[in-house]
């Protein structure tokens, strides 16, 4: 799940910069209008400490 949430907000920032290049479309649902610069970063940083949790957690047991 980490991982789909990286690359869909990798691939959203893409697609706000480079018009007509669409990877993921679900990530279109999970940004406010307006807002996708922000909310396709937001989506990085989410999955990105989502992966280092469960990480640790894993390592933890």
């Amino acid at each position: 799940m980490s991982c789909a949430l990286v690359v869909g907000g990798i691939s959203g920032l893409f697609s706000d910069h480079l018009a007509g290049f669409r990877l993921f479309g679900f990530v279109h649902y999970l940004v406010p209008g307006g807002h996708e610069t922000a909310g396709y970063a937001g989506l990085v940083v989410l999955g990105t400490a989502l992966a280092v949790v469960t990480g640790r957690i894993g390592r933890a047991r």
